[in-house]
């Protein structure tokens, strides 16, 4: 395939490893009923996978772990929220933008197809498909143009290749159902949904037709080709504001959502927590992610805001690059130790390598129903720890000013893993000095993002 492989790894870049030790016993709708006493290593052939969202920040970084796992995967993105390919021009006039760090989701869908064909190889009802074929010439470098910027460097990475990509709309039944069709898809990663918090205080109606309607009609189509395992992209929003810190799984969820974005993640969850308790067949597992950040080590991937960005590390990049001024801290009266907010945050290559280990565990031939897991560090860092961990990897100072508080946003999160590392054999490792550098590697190499 064309482009360099490229072999720059972080120190922990191997967790994936660990991540594909999967602890037997009987799945149980929510949680697992207790950890094993014995450890089976799953060795698994290589999959069918299909990525909602894959086009994006944590897609995309999923995308390699999956890749290097030795998986086929094919990615689902209407780019609303990641850049688009170069030879691809959306319909969508709204993009919306910007994640508040109380989400934790992915690539975005609105609703309905938002795209224009283009010369790749195939087409379902306004989807432009790029699909795995002859690597020759003129052949390839039209594959590879027809790709969002972000998967050509995840298989530039990689050395591998995607076996298809569509960029069409989660709500484009015909569509999904012809790409069921034609890949036999075995399991589903679902990453894709509108995902700013602050956002969704002002149009929810986008959010709910958005996130549940193209959930809904996604596990539908599942239904219908008789796919029944998925990962899915939840969210630590589950849990409203913090009975108790760490907060675990057992944490009660749906009381105290302090947004519409919130909302939907915890409808979607009950959702399929119904589905698989109405039918044996399913597995899935629900993924509660906390603070995403970093970027992958070889800095030609990471995270890429097309307006000014709501979450932390990006902001704070950015202001870092000299794209901005200074940062925007929401907030210095929380009863947190220097006032402002904290938050769990986790590397990004780490929160991969733990849908590797997920889809490793909805595989397994004894499992069934729905079971949730935290994905985070356990360890609370605040903005203003934030800020000065990421002057010290830049060299550079971080100008910013104190604003009111954000509506939506609560003064601390931090989670509970121990769920995730007993029975999915996954812990993040990388520290918060590595997120720092690997995404200042990213924004100095990439200042303008995929642009």
């Amino acid at each position: 395939m064309g482009g360099q492989r490229y072999a720059v790894r972080s120190k922990s870049t191997s967790i994936a490893v660990s991540g594909r030790w999967v602890r037997g016993g009987q799945g149980r709708p929510t949680a697992p009923p207790h950890a094993p006493s014995s450890v089976t290593q799953l060795r698994m052939g290589p999959r069918t996978v299909l990525v909602t969202g894959g086009a994006g920040y944590v897609g995309s970084h999923t995308v390699v772990e999956l890749l290097e796992a030795g998986h086929r995967v094919v990615v689902v993105d209407n780019c609303c929220n990641a850049t688009p390919p170069p030879t691809t021009t959306t319909t969508t006039t709204d993009s919306h933008k910007g994640d508040d760090k109380d989400s934790y989701t992915d690539d975005k869908d609105k609703n309905g197809s938002s795209l224009t064909p283009t010369t790749a190889t195939a087409n379902h009802n306004n989807a432009t498909t790029t699909e795995e074929g002859d690597k020759d010439g003129n052949k390839e470098d039209e594959r590879r143009s027809a790709l969002p910027l972000a998967l050509q460097r995840v298989e530039n990475i990689t050395g591998k290749t995607l076996t298809a990509f569509y960029l069409v709309s989660l709500n484009d039944v015909d569509a999904l159902t012809k790409i069921f069709a034609k890949h036999k898809i075995e399991a589903v990663i679902h990453f894709a949904a509108l995902k700013a918090v602050g956002e969704s205080v002002t149009i929810p109606l986008e959010y709910y037709a958005n996130n549940v309607s193209g959930t809904l009609t996604l596990l539908q189509v599942m239904r219908s080709a008789g796919v029944k395992r998925l990962v899915y992209s939840s969210s630590a929003t589950v849990y409203g504001v913090p009975q108790y810190l760490p907060t675990d799984e057992n944490h009660p969820t749906g009381q105290g959502i302090t947004n519409p974005y919130g909302r939907t993640k915890y409808f979607c969850e009950q959702v399929m927590m119904d589905l698989a308790a109405s039918d044996q067949d399913w597995g899935v597992l629900l993924l509660r992610y906390f603070n995403p950040v970093g970027a992958h080590a070889s800095g030609l991937i990471g995270e890429d805001p097309r307006d000014i960005p709501n979450n932390l590390m990006p902001y704070i990049a950015q202001v870092a690059v000299g794209r901005l001024k200074a940062l925007q801290v929401f907030g210095q009266d929380y009863d947190t130790p220097d006032g402002t907010g904290v938050r769990d945050y986790v590397h990004v290559v780490d929160l991969a390598t733990g849908h590797v280990a997920a889809l490793e565990h909805v595989w397994r031939p004894d499992f069934n129903g729905c079971e949730s897991y935290n994905l985070g560090r356990g360890e609370g860092v605040s903005v203003l720890e934030m800020v000065n961990a990421f002057s010290r990897a830049s060299g550079r100072a971080i100008p910013y000013v104190v604003k009111e508080r954000r509506a939506g946003d609560v003064a601390k999160m931090v989670a509970s893993c121990t769920r995730a590392q007993t029975h999915l054999g996954w812990k993040a490792t990388r520290t918060l000095e590595q997120m720092c550098e690997d995404t200042w590697r990213w924004q100095s190499q990439n200042p303008r993002g995929y642009v």
